[in-house]
């Protein structure tokens, strides 16, 4: 009991507890300061791993080997582009990262990708990114070539 409550007082501390509002319906939502603060820490590292690398996502199994069919779909417009430097999370393996990426998007969907700490979307956003070219040029902003834009330039 004492851990929770030296665990409470840091949480408080530190800010991570929040004040959640009554809602419009007259319920009050209430949660554990233990629950709000190992959120507001899950948060706050997915936070930290979104800025270390130009793009992250978050996926169903490895780019190596994707568990599902979207998952599957960003790493293949990734590797049409020539994107193959990027952070990936396998969300099967942990589910409070699965969950926590849900949150902190404010995105209901697996996979999720980031540009530069920016979430951009899951798989129907990149696609349509790809098929009208937004991509090449997203791509670009972060100092990276996209090799389709490479293999038109070699085809002129």
């Amino acid at each position: 009991m004492n851990s929770l409550i030296r665990n409470t007082a840091r949480c408080l501390r530190s800010g991570a507890a929040v004040y959640m509002p009554r809602q419009a319906d007259g319920r009050v939502w209430t949660s554990s300061a233990r629950f709000l603060c190992a959120a507001a820490d899950v948060q706050k590292a997915l936070g930290d791993i979104v800025q270390k690398d130009k793009v992250v996502v978050f996926m169903k199994g490895t780019p190596a080997q994707p568990m599902c069919g979207f998952s599957n779909a960003v790493v293949q417009i990734l590797r049409m582009h020539g994107v193959d430097d990027y952070a990936s999370y396998n969300v099967l393996e942990d589910s409070e990262l699965r969950e926590g990426v849900k949150a902190f998007s404010n995105w209901p969907t697996i996979p999720q990708v980031y540009f530069s700490g920016e979430f951009v979307g899951g798989c129907d956003i990149l696609l349509q990114m790809h098929q009208n070219g937004d991509l090449v040029e997203e791509l670009k902003k972060l100092g990276i070539s996209s090799s389709l834009l490479e293999a038109e330039k070699e085809s002129k």
